[in-house]
């Protein structure tokens, strides 16, 4: 995937705000699949606003975030600290640059929602080289299909393909991605990383958390948090798109209430022999 450094721009400040958490029971899943003990070091590649760095900041010796955007390490300063953990070192640079960086050996090198991103190939011999024996490349995604969602509370889900819908109608479309739009590879992160020295990943769900709800402030953040609604996208048109999108959401809650349902957390590992 070639980066474009304007796919983010101005997202940083919702992405907190509206993106929904990981399992409750990530961090134990983690502990008990890398045999993680509180040593070693965490590198969070694409760490974005710090979510996996602070979460899992005390099952390290150290970590290290790494991401090309300033504002998003600005979001993550600000995390870091609201939450208690001074100890993260920050790192502006793209994953393509790891071994540039001399920030090994690594215990674990996470990517949250970010592999994809990344010229995955070259990126995991990268990494490959920058763990310690026995380190894990773990990556670590929402996954709406793993399984059947649960009993809905009162609330509505979020009306996702009515967004996407309105969407559409300001962007046109294709999918939006910084400059240009969107073009992934026609394969898997799985396939991609089975090409390389750590051979297939193993695959581990963490359950979804069935209980989140989000006002439409949230949800508006959610969407503005991506790179195919990311605000720069929309132009001068920026102010009428948030006013259609929060009218379509009171038509659909009328408390401004909604059930936010990701998925399991899947986690794929790669482990250096």
């Amino acid at each position: 995937m070639e980066h474009d450094p304007t796919a983010y721009v101005g997202t940083a400040a919702h992405y907190l705000r509206g993106r929904p958490p990981y399992s409750a029971e990530l961090v134990p899943v983690l502990r008990s699949e890398c045999g993680l003990d509180g040593s070693g070091r965490l590198i969070d590649v694409g760490c974005g606003p710090g979510v996996l760095a602070v979460e899992l900041n005390a099952e390290f010796a150290e970590v290290i975030g790494i991401d090309p955007d300033p504002a998003m390490l600005d979001e993550a300063r600000r995390h870091a600290a609201a939450n208690g953990v001074t100890s993260v070192r920050w790192i502006p640079a793209r994953a393509e640059q790891l071994a540039e960086l001399h920030v090994g050996p690594a215990r674990v090198v996470s990517f949250g929602q970010s592999f994809h991103w990344t010229e995955r190939e070259r990126v995991a011999e990268m990494v490959y080289d920058l763990l310690e024996p026995g380190g894990s490349m773990v990556m670590i995604a929402h996954e709406i299909h793993a399984s059947q969602p649960p009993a809905p509370p009162a609330e509505p889900l979020i009306p996702h393909a009515a967004i996407h819908a309105l969407i559409r109608e300001y962007l046109g479309p294709a999918r939006r991605y910084g400059s240009g739009v969107l073009d992934l590879p026609d394969d898997s992160i799985e396939d991609a990383v089975a090409r390389t020295r750590f051979g297939r990943p193993r695959t581990v769900y963490a359950p979804g958390r069935p209980d989140v709800i989000r006002t439409a402030d949230e949800v508006v953040s959610n969407f503005l948090s991506t790179s195919f609604a990311a605000p720069p996208l929309f132009g001068d048109r920026l102010d009428a798109f948030v006013a259609d999108l929060q009218a379509l959401l009171a038509e659909t809650s009328a408390d401004g209430l909604f059930w936010d349902w990701p998925g399991e957390t899947m986690i794929l590992i790669a482990s250096k022999v």
